[in-house]
């Protein structure tokens, strides 16, 4: 009887913790590496934010809580939902997990059964396959290239579309991409889905407040009022409130698949952190301001990022509505050799040989489904991407 379950075969480890971890290792080796590969932000959780989870340690708020969050944070989160994107909720259509990707991952395992098939556009966010293959789904992979500028068209949906589908994934802005759907391109997809009832939706929102120059964020349910009623909208405080190691995500949905989700997180984590929760309503409730100022900083870097790469010999750098990664093509660089000597056969031989020979760390694109690409997270300072930059284009320089 083997020991591990055969479901462990299905998974495989995140490619873009794994890049993390390397180019830590290899820094507190005494190497000089610049990591490209975490896509959290680089600078503080604002002070009235920590000041908030402070109060709520020095009174006590330290116990367990409801599994699937405290009413406070609810409500907070119903009024977020009203106030940017127009949806009405009730508490009892809430749930809060611990993180965005729990949130995912309750909905998968309390709403999959063998056979079900769950529509996920590529490139896509290295966990959605497996979360879904955990869950006993089938991940259903539907290439969106360059050409579409990494998007999902609506007569791809319809192809993808079969009576086995049980979710459509959608995630504006991208991660890996950083692409993001108008409210048109968003409708023409929606305009699908309202004619396959059978069909729910995820849509992971958690970029929402990354978006650059005049690009206006939409989200399913928004946009299409028809699809409420099927619809998971998820979202966090992870990125734009820098709170990724705060471990708080939530969405709003149906009361039955929401009593679903709260079952399956009684029987695995139980409730999020307490201290996170509160300081969460301070992030959802509390000044908005430095929004602003963070999307000013990204789009900045932004532009700098996409700039240096495209000119890079064979690199072709999309610039991206939002988000905070670029997600460059690499087709003129396969078949070449880098000056160590690596012959570069695929985009995960030239992550491998820019981390040996220039030390930066990027993930490479068949992580994420569309292939040759890799993926800079430019979450980071200026010095250190203009440096990466002229790194990258040295390594391009570099090859024969």
């Amino acid at each position: 009887m083997a020991f591990l379950s055969d479901t462990l075969a299905r998974v495989k480890p995140s490619p873009t913790i794994a890049v993390t971890t390397k180019a830590q290792q290899l820094k507190a080796e005494g190497k000089d590496v610049i990591g490209l590969g975490a896509g959290e932000p680089d600078f503080d959780t604002p002070q009235n934010i920590k000041d908030a989870a402070k109060r709520a340690i020095d009174a006590g708020k330290t116990k367990y809580t409801a599994v699937d969050g405290i009413p406070e944070l609810k409500a907070a989160i119903c009024r977020k939902f009203e106030r940017e994107n127009g949806l009405k909720y009730t508490p009892s259509q809430i749930t809060v997990g611990t993180g965005g990707k729990q949130i995912l991952y309750n909905a998968l395992m309390a709403t999959c059964n063998p056979g079900d098939e769950v529509i996920i556009p590529a490139p896509y966010w290295v966990s959605y396959p497996d979360m879904v293959l955990l869950a006993g789904g089938t991940p259903v992979t539907v290439e969106c290239g360059i050409e579409t500028d990494f998007k999902l068209t609506p007569e791809k949906l319809e192809a993808a579309i079969t009576p086995k589908t049980k979710w459509f994934i959608f995630n504006s802005p991208s991660n890996p991409t950083g692409a993001g759907y108008t409210a048109a391109e968003l409708k023409a997809l929606t305009d699908v889905l309202m004619r396959h009832p059978h069909v729910w939706i995820m849509s992971d929102d958690m970029y929402e407040h990354l978006v650059f120059d005049d690009f206006k964020f939409a989200t399913p349910a928004e946009v299409e009022p028809g699809l409420f009623d099927r619809t998971l909208t998820c979202n966090g405080v992870s990125k734009a409130y820098a709170m990724t190691g705060w471990r708080i995500g939530y969405a709003g949905g149906p009361v039955q698949l929401i009593k679903a989700m709260g079952t399956i997180q009684s029987q695995s984590t139980s409730n999020p952190c307490s201290v996170s929760q509160y300081a969460a309503v301070e992030a959802l409730d509390g000044p908005q301001g430095f929004l602003t100022d963070n999307k000013a900083l990204f789009q900045r870097r932004r532009d700098l990022v996409v700039s240096m790469l495209n000119q890079a010999s064979g690199i072709t750098c999309p610039r991206p509505e939002g988000a905070f990664y670029v997600y460059p093509d690499i087709s003129g660089c396969i078949g070449k050799t880098s000056a160590g000597g690596t012959v570069i056969n695929d985009d995960e031989a030239f992550a491998a040989a820019l981390l040996e020979e220039t030390g930066v760390a990027v993930v490479f694109g068949a992580a994420f489904g569309v292939s040759p690409n890799f993926r800079v997270s430019y979450a980071t300072s200026d010095a250190a991407l203009e440096e990466a930059c002229r790194r990258i284009q040295s390594f391009c320089a570099g090859l024969t």
